[in-house]
């Protein structure tokens, strides 16, 4: 399990995962998840209270909206295997690095 803080107004880059699945937990602040599968694509609103999941094979991205960070739990099933796991993908919105 990761605690993961993105300030405000920040944007991650997009990716997908190769071999995990991910559980997140929105623990303060607020932001919006993109999450795009072959079946799917949807953007959700996360603040304090809020779980989804990153299903494997989904492309996401996340940023934080609100004038706090964001900041989320996040479990990773199996645990995470290393460096290569995230692919790098377009996502919705620009990257703020």
């Amino acid at each position: 399990m990761v605690h993961c803080t993105l300030p405000p107004g920040e944007v991650t880059i997009a990716v997908r995962h190769r071999s995990v699945e991910e559980v997140w937990f929105c623990v303060a602040g607020r932001g919006q998840v993109w999450r795009k599968s072959a079946d799917a694509e949807e953007t959700s609103d996360v603040e304090p209270g809020v779980a989804l999941s990153i299903p494997l094979g989904t492309s996401f991205q996340f940023r934080a909206t609100g004038p706090e960070p964001l900041e989320l739990v996040i479990t990773t099933m199996p645990p995470w295997p290393g460096t290569d796991e995230a692919v790098a993908v377009d996502g919705c919105w620009r990257p703020a690095r």
